[in-house]
């Protein structure tokens, strides 16, 4: 994939935001690299035959807990269209299962870690990618946002994702810091 996909502009362009501003600005787009990324996910990942969405349906990107990202993540999902399906935006207070069902990723920031390890316990009972955030406390999911070096970049836990039978792209499993390898 070159510099120049049209998938990668937006996440490239916001990069160079943050690089460019003050500590507010950077805040503001750091936050925007983070919601142009979340709908991206689901471009680059497997889901099994039976979550995948019916004909018709979208993907469902919920945000669950805390929404650090707001509008942000509205804006990018409209843009994002996979296999012919939109990305929608869902958003709830917390995992409560039956609500959280339908959930193909879900970023997840609790109040504190407890809560957040607390969702992301509820959400490993389904085959959900799960989305985390360093600023947002230590709990982590399968990708986990972290700030090195001034850019936005991620871990990834494809082990704990294949164990939900999850397959990551090796493409989005390139981009990380590190991954947590799936076992044979």
């Amino acid at each position: 994939m070159s510099l120049t996909h049209p998938t990668l502009l937006p996440i490239l362009s916001a990069a160079l935001l943050l690089l460019s501003g003050g500590t507010a600005r950077a805040q503001a787009s750091e936050a925007a690299v983070k919601a142009a990324f979340l709908p991206k996910f689901v471009r680059y990942i497997e889901l099994p035959a039976n979550v995948q969405p019916a004909t018709g349906q979208p993907y469902y990107l919920c945000v669950i807990g805390r929404d650090p990202y707001g509008a942000l993540v509205d804006r990018a999902a409209s843009s994002e269209t996979i296999d012919g399906r939109n990305v929608a935006v869902r958003r709830f207070a917390t995992a409560n299962v039956p609500a959280v069902a339908g959930c193909h990723v879900a970023f997840v920031a609790g109040e504190n870690d407890a809560q957040s390890a607390q969702m992301l316990s509820t959400l490993r009972r389904q085959s959900t990618l799960t989305i985390t955030d360093a600023r947002q406390g230590a709990a982590r999911g399968m990708i986990h946002f972290v700030m090195a070096a001034g850019r936005v970049r991620f871990h990834i836990d494809d082990a704990a994702a294949a164990s939900r039978g999850i397959l990551i792209s090796s493409r989005l499993l390139a981009l990380a810091i590190d991954v947590k390898q799936r076992t044979p």
